[in-house]
Formats: C-alpha cells, sequence, structure tokens
C-alpha cells in the first residue's frame, strides 16, 4: 500500500477519534504507532509483514519520545505551571482584579472591565486559558451578580477574559507551537503582546457600548466608596503581579532572560513572595506541586504523541502530496490563507485548542512556509483562531468552565449568547492580525 494513503487515513482517524472526545494523547501516541507499524510493514507492491515493520516502527516511537522528553525548552511548561499556581495561591492574580475595580468602581461597566484586566493579569502569569476562566469566573461572576449585572455580561466577559491566556506571554500554544515549528519561543512570547493588548482594547469597547446602550446591563455600583487612599493602597497592592509580567516580557525584550529562565525567574520570585508575605501555606505549596505534576504529565504525554505523530506523517509523505495537491490549484496566497483560516475555524468549534494546532501543523506549516510567509506572525495568527475557537459553540470550553463554576440558574445557553457580542471584537482584531503583520512582528523584530 502506497504511504501516503496510510497517512492519509491516519490522519482522517485522528481526526474522527478527537471528534468523537478520545484523549488527545492516545489518538496521537495510538493512530501514530499503528500507523506507523502498517507503513513499514506494508511496502508498496508487496505484502503485509509484521515483523518487518515492529522493529523499525518501535525504534521511530522510542526515539521520538526520548529526544522529545530531553528537550531542554520543554522544562519552561513545569516551570511557568508552577509559577501560575503560586501566584495564584499568593493572591498575586487577584491583585490585579482588585486594583481595577477600586480604581473603576463608579463607572458603568466598571466591574467587568476589572474582570478583563484581572482576567490579563491572569494570564500573564499562568499561561493557561482555562485555569484563568476557572479561577476569576470564581471571583469576578459573583460580584457583577450581585451589583446587578447582566448574566449574559458577567458570565461571557470572564469566559472572553479567560481567553487571553492564549496569546499573551506566557502561553503553553506558543511553547508547543514554536518546538513544534523550530521558532523561536522567546519570539513568539514578544509577539504576542500587542494583539493580545488589542484584542483586550476590543473587549473593553464591548463592554463600555454595551453599557451605554443598556445601563441596567451594566449598573454603577451605589454603595462602593473608595477614597484617593484606598486607590493608591491597592494600586501598590498589585506590584508583584506587575513585576512577575516584567520578567517574562521586558525580561526577554531586554535579553537578560531566555524564555527559560524567566520561567525559573518567575517561579523563585513567586515563591519568595508568597513565602515572605505568609500569604502562602504549607497546605497551598504542596497542592501547587501536585497540580503542577499533573499538568505538566498530561502536556507532556500530549507533545511526546504529536511529535511521534509528526514523524509518522513525515514517513509517510503524506505532506508533500498534500502541498503538491494545493499548489496544483493554483491559488493566490490569500485565498490559501483564507481556506487555513477557515479550517481553524471549523476544527476549534469541535475540538479543544491544543488538539487542533499539533493534528494540523504537520500539513499546514509546510504549506504556509512554502508561501514564504513568517512563521512567527503565522503563529500568532493560529494562536488568535484557537483563542476564539474556545468560545464558540458547540465544544467552547472556556463557556462550559465558567457554566461549572457559577450558579446553576445560568445556563450555558445564556454565556453563548453574550459571547456572541465579544466575537465581533475578536473577528475584528483577528483581519488586523491577518491583513497587517507588523502588528505582530514589530516587537520581536526589534529585539536587540
Amino acid at each position: 500500500m502506497e504511504t501516503s494513503v496510510i497517512g492519509g487515513w491516519g490522519f482522517a482517524v485522528a481526526l474522527g477519534l478527537m471528534i468523537m472526545r478520545v484523549p488527545i494523547a492516545y489518538v496521537l501516541v495510538g493512530v501514530a504507532s499503528v500507523c506507523s507499524l502498517i507503513a513499514y510493514a506494508w511496502r508498496p507492491g508487496g505484502e503485509f509483514m509484521l515483523e518487518r515493520g515492529l522493529r523499525p516502527a518501535m525504534a521511530l516511537i522510542e526515539s521520538n519520545a526520548f529526544d522529545f522528553i530531553h528537550s531542554y525548552s520543554l522544562s519552561m511548561i513545569p516551570l511557568f505551571i508552577a509559577a501560575g499556581h503560586i501566584a495564584y495561591h499568593s493572591r498575586i492574580t487577584t491583585d490585579i482584579y482588585e486594583a481595577v475595580r477600586v480604581w473603576l468602581a463608579k463607572m458603568p461597566g466598571g466591574l467587568a472591565i476589572a474582570s478583563l484586566f484581572g482576567c490579563g493579569g491572569f494570564s500573564a502569569i499562568t499561561g493557561s486559558s482555562l485555569a484563568c476562566a476557572s479561577s476569576m469566573g470564581r471571583i469576578c461572576v459573583p460580584e457583577m451578580l450581585r451589583f446587578g449585572y447582566n448574566k449574559q455580561l458577567a458570565t461571557s466577559t470572564v469566559a472572553m477574559g479567560g481567553t487571553l491566556g492564549s496569546l499573551i506571554p506566557p502561553s503553553v500554544l506558543f511553547i508547543l507551537y514554536g518546538m513544534f515549528t523550530e521558532q523561536s519561543v522567546n519570539k513568539l512570547f514578544l509577539a504576542g503582546v500587542l494583539p493580545g493588548i488589542l484584542t483586550i482594547t476590543g473587549f473593553i469597547v464591548v463592554v463600555v457600548v454595551w453599557a451605554m446602550l443598556k445601563p441596567q446591563d451594566a449598573p454603577a455600583p451605589k454603595d462602593l466608596h473608595f477614597t484617593n487612599r484606598d486607590r493608591l493602597k491597592a494600586a501598590v497592592k498589585a506590584w508583584p503581579a506587575l513585576m512577575l509580567m516584567t520578567i517574562i516580557i521586558g525580561g526577554i525584550y531586554g535579553g537578560f532572560f531566555t524564555a527559560t529562565e524567566a520561567a525559573a525567574v518567575c517561579l523563585v520570585f513567586a515563591l519568595g513572595f508568597g513565602v515572605l508575605s505568609r500569604r502562602l501555606t504549607w497546605a497551598d505549596f504542596l497542592s501547587s506541586m501536585k497540580e503542577t505534576a499533573f499538568q505538566s504529565a498530561s502536556l507532556f504525554f500530549i507533545a511526546i504523541g504529536a511529535k511521534i505523530f509528526v514523524s509518522f506523517v513525515s514517513l509517510t509523505g503524506v505532506t508533500g502530496e498534500f502541498v503538491g495537491f494545493v499548489g496544483s490549484l493554483g491559488l493566490e496566497n490569500w485565498m490559501v490563507l483564507f481556506f487555513i483560516v477557515l479550517l481553524y475555524v471549523v476544527l476549534g468549534m469541535f475540538l479543544d485548542s491544543i488538539g487542533t494546532m499539533l493534528l494540523t501543523l504537520p500539513f499546514v506549516i509546510p504549506l504556509v512556509e512554502g508561501m514564504g510567509m513568517d512563521l512567527i506572525w503565522f503563529g500568532v495568527v493560529v494562536v488568535k483562531l484557537l483563542e476564539i475557537g474556545l468560545v464558540t459553540p458547540p465544544l467552547g470550553m472556556n463557556v462550559f468552565v465558567i457554566n461549572s463554576v457559577v450558579t446553576k440558574e445560568i445556563k450555558v445557553h445564556t454565556i453563548f449568547f453574550g459571547v456572541m457580542k465579544f466575537l465581533i471584537a475578536d473577528l475584528i482584531v483577528l483581519g488586523l492580525i491577518v491583513s497587517l503583520p507588523i502588528i505582530s512582528l514589530l516587537i520581536p523584530n526589534s529585539m536587540g
């Protein structure tokens, strides 16, 4: 059997299993292993011989798993995850929300805007969209509902704010994209800064317009009174969070740290602050380490599976066939890019973000590279599309996370209806990122 046919069937089976909600790691490892065995054992024009394919297939699995897990860059994942958990337990991540809440208390929609800034700050420390939606959802949504905010506005604001973890550094998606495309994670982190600022600005505009058109949905709290002293105290209290963001973005941009070194420094700083401020208890530390170990092991398993899957795709040569087929259609570059965007939008509706990215990169990257497009810019486009996929029905992981942490009176469709308003701003930002690559490339290209 032709190896390209095996590769095509392997991709189709993997896609089907993911849609059926089979865990990503099992899909990637299982499909790549079985199909690699078939490719080695069933040579074109020959008979199927299991013994002939067993040894090289096992060697492919073993070598890829061993080489990948010993990658130095991979160590930044548990470091950033640990720093995020410790910062959360030390209440560093919530201090930004509290500070902005104090400053914008009297402004219509102020609590929703404070929630967006809180989510942005949380994301800039933890790099996790789902963790941001879960943690900030427990804090921000009840607060907004208590002051009479509309349920759609209260829940959708945090659901959308949670997506910022995909784009604002440190992003796990950027780390995985950089490792699989052999691009600089440092540059990817910096490339996400301006699109991240544009995104949160777009969300704020939506909240302001919503509050202006429907003042009853975002009333200004009448029983909240803060003095200038309270505002100054709240701003000063947020310095640890600002320091962590400075370490990551400023440290990398200034050339003081690599992304991995920035992760280690952030962990040491968060741990030191938590201990010295006596906010971090021994139980919190152990809980942080357990969560870090669990999440890191899950991501490592998925990444190893993706690495084996990439080698399987390379073995079958299906990528070359795919690129050749697209080239034979004679499409303009913008048309190919449009179909790639459409592909990610559709897949994002049914698959989680990591699964979508790791399944498609082996096919999409050679195509984009062949068209001469910048892979750093394309990485931002992909992550932005995956961010949108976190809130689009029917899957919308962030929406279901918010639904799981708020009162049972709020239904999933209520959150989705609210999210639709924010998606208008998201699509505008996506259009700007796609049409103006300089938005993504300005900061990384200006690095010393």
